[in-house]
């Protein structure tokens, strides 16, 4: 947008004993909303649009232009002010004991604009004692300027944005040409810094994108309309049937008006933000002409209360609000004032916004409004810093605090520049500043905290002591194992299949190490295909021995000759054959987008989360998926086969490790996915451990308990006594 059009002006009213030598030189300004206060946030917004065409000559004081439309989008900003000012005040974290006040501006055009932000800066009395004059200084911020020139640090010294330059959106605009392969277009702009800068930097773009320009015109609204004749004819003669239109949603409105009554259709548009994405236009003469125009807009975000704030809106709130009284008269077709010659029938006083939907009462889509809202909160705890802050800490030369009484224009500005709720690493331009972070003082850049996953934290040192304790049991267990190889508990139960399942629990124990410390690009692969191919192995196993149980027991029945169906041959082979799926799987995910180190720096502002990328999720998921797979087919044969006599069965201890195991990794997935930076490790080492734990526990605990405290069970009389003994049942 122009400069000066849409911005948000922090006025620091300081009452106190000025020079004796001012005067009003003009009539007030009266702002159409207004609310007093200790401080005082400005605000110029556009209610309408489209002036009556008259063009200052400036041999008179321009006079205040009749607008002619309404734009209920800009109602919606001005209000969204009012509710993030109103929400400040009720909060006693910021700002305690100071009342925000605001003084919003509804004018439109570059003429009425300006005029408005010099009632702001001015001063807002109508009649000033010459005894005692108030000083008003401004810092602008702005929720729409995208300008790429207000960015000169030099030449504007104390503007800021809640909304990116155009230098991206015109190179973005000129890719997403490109993209759709439009090699020959046109380009339209608004005459004015925001139109010509935006379009000779599209222009550029273009160019190095091979993408031909037939013409670049630029216009203004307000201009004489043999302007917009000509460009109306430049378009109709010329070839290229696609146009980028940089410009504001007032000149877009005069032109497709002007090509609808010449019959001119057939184009294809390309949008700048600030009229991409405006309902109003929906409202104009010939809006069917602008029908599957693109471009790009800012994100969304949810503002929470502010949907109500709008539906309560009420004349009634604001008594001297032109706008508001025409606003409501128009959504409920009816005459507030019924003095003057009436518009409709009366009001009744019932009307109410929660019955109506229209742009000003939408909430899908906050947007812009957004930026407005982040605007006010910028001020607010800049303002905040200033008044709260102690001597020999504060945040300009030598420690030093501003003057509560005295607040200087420049204070607020300077605490304005790395504002941590708008402005991240704006101190420097340079490549790689997002790696960056303010001081205390917010005069200089500092790297980032790195986080990630250490051995030297509690978390990760607690974790990395269970997964050693978890090799230590493993270990332990099989040696009790291999002492007492030869007795009839660990021989009945499949000696081979036990000692590679304590084998594959070992590296699952030892796979959690992996996931602490430094990711690089090594650990990274190593840890999710190490931890997928461990765990299938230890589920192989797992579902061997539940089918040497069931085997087993058909072995015991009249001609019988099912173990030489599944001996210790088959047994290798099946735990050799599903090991190797998931071998095979890996390899395919390593090749086509293996996991990567990844500097994450969207979850938190203030530091860089060093984590895994999984590279291709698909894969990721796959693999978990055949683990999940494998041990919902196992857990399914163990729950078939838990009936059977005792000594044969370990389908009961396998069914519970089985159902330990399913549980784990299905609340595994919802954690994961919500659990940020660092935890998210955490949560996965969690589950691998006590999946581990589950699996040790659950089958290897109650031969062990047998082997070295019940010895006498451990005989091969005993077991056969009990084995008849359940066959008889």
């Amino acid at each position: 947008m122009p400069q000066l059009e849409l911005v948000l002006l922090v006025l620091l009213v300081v009452m106190g004993e000025g020079e004796p030598v001012c005067r009003l030189q003009s009539r007030a300004e009266l702002p159409d909303l207004a609310k007093d206060g200790d401080l005082v946030i400005g605000g110029i917004f556009s209610f309408r649009t489209e002036q009556d065409g008259v063009i200052d000559t400036f041999q008179t004081i321009p006079k205040i232009r009749r607008c002619i439309n309404y734009n209920f989008r800009e109602f919606q900003f001005a209000q969204t002010m009012i509710f993030a000012i109103e929400e400040i005040n009720r909060n006693y974290e910021i700002l305690p004991g100071i009342k925000l006040g605001y003084k919003i501006y509804n004018h439109c055009g570059t003429m009425d604009i300006l005029r408005a932000a010099m009632a702001l800066v001015n001063g807002q009395k109508s009649i000033i004692n010459d005894n005692n004059c108030t000083e008003s200084d401004t810092v602008q911020i702005s929720h729409f300027a995208t300008c790429g020139c207000l960015s000169n640090r030099k030449e504007f010294p104390s503007f800021f944005r809640t909304i990116p330059s155009d230098f991206y959106q015109s190179r973005a605009l000129a890719q997403l040409v490109k993209h759709f392969g439009w090699s020959w277009v046109g380009a339209i702009s608004s005459d004015n810094n925001y139109g010509n800068r935006g379009l000779a930097t599209f222009m550029l773009a273009a160019q190095e994108e091979e993408v031909c320009i037939e013409y670049s015109e630029a216009f203004e609204q307000t201009g004489p309309r043999h302007e917009i004749l000509r460009i109306v004819e430049i378009i109709k003669q010329s070839s290229s049937k696609v146009i980028m239109a940089f410009m504001t949603h007032r000149e877009i409105k005069v032109l497709a008006s002007e090509l609808y009554r010449h019959n001119i259709t057939g184009l294809q548009w390309i949008g700048s933000d600030a009229w991409i994405t405006d309902p109003s236009l929906t409202d104009i003469e010939g809006h069917s002409a602008l029908v599957g125009a693109i471009g790009f807009t800012v994100t969304r975000a949810h503002i929470p209360g502010l949907g109500e704030h709008l539906k309560d809106v009420h004349p009634s709130h604001f008594p001297n609000s032109m706008f508001l009284r025409d606003f409501w008269e128009i959504v409920f077709d009816c005459s507030l004032n019924m003095t003057t010659e009436p518009k409709g029938k009366p009001c009744n006083g019932s009307e109410s916004l929660r019955d109506v939907q229209n742009t000003f009462t939408d909430v899908s889509e906050f947007t812009f409004t957004n930026n407005v809202y982040k605007s006010v909160y910028a001020v607010a705890h800049a303002l905040h810093n200033l008044l709260t802050c102690e001597e020999s800490q504060g945040p300009f030369s030598n420690g030093s605090c501003a003057q509560p009484t005295h607040i200087q224009p420049w204070q607020v500005s300077r605490n304005q520049s790395e504002n941590s709720l708008v402005f991240n690493g704006e101190i420097s331009n340079t490549t790689g500043d997002l790696e960056y972070w303010s001081n205390k003082y917010r005069d200089s850049c500092l790297p980032k905290e790195v986080e990630f996953l250490s051995y030297e934290e509690i978390m990760g040192t607690l974790l990395a002591f269970f997964s050693l304790l978890g090799v230590f049991l493993t270990v332990m267990t099989s040696f009790i194992f291999y002492c007492y190889r030869e007795t009839p508990i660990v021989r009945a139960n499949n000696s081979e299949l036990s000692f590679l399942l304590l084998f594959s629990l070992t590296l699952c124990f030892l796979c959690s190490l992996t996931f602490i410390g430094r990711p690089s690009e090594w650990s990274c692969m190593l840890r999710h295909t190490a931890f997928g191919i461990t765990f299938v192995l230890c589920i192989s196993c797992v579902l061997g021995k539940t089918i040497v149980v069931l085997m087993a027991f058909r072995a015991t029945l009249p001609a019988s000759n099912v173990m030489k169906w599944f001996g210790p041959p088959q047994q290798r082979l099946s735990v050799l054959a599903f090991t190797l799926i998931q071998v095979l799987i890996c390899v395919l995910w390593l090749t086509v987008s293996p996991p990567f180190p990844y500097k994450n720096m969207k979850t938190y502002k203030d530091k860089i989360i060093l984590e895994c990328d999984v590279g291709s999720a698909i894969g990721f998921w796959v693999v978990l998926g055949y683990i999940g797979l494998l041990s919902l087919l196992c857990f399914v044969l163990a729950f078939l086969a838990r009936k059977l006599p005792d000594n044969f069965n370990e389908a009961k201890f396998i069914t519970f490790s089985m159902l330990i195991f399913c549980a784990v990794w299905i609340t595994f997935i919802p954690a994961y996915v919500s659990s940020p930076g660092k935890f998210t490790v955490a949560v996965e080492i969690f589950a691998i451990l006590a999946s581990s734990f589950g699996l040790l526990f659950c089958i290897f605990a109650p031969k062990c308990f047998i082997i070295l405290l019940r010895p006498e069970q451990n005989t091969k009389k005993q077991m056969m006594a009990k084995t008849s003994n359940d066959m008889r049942h």
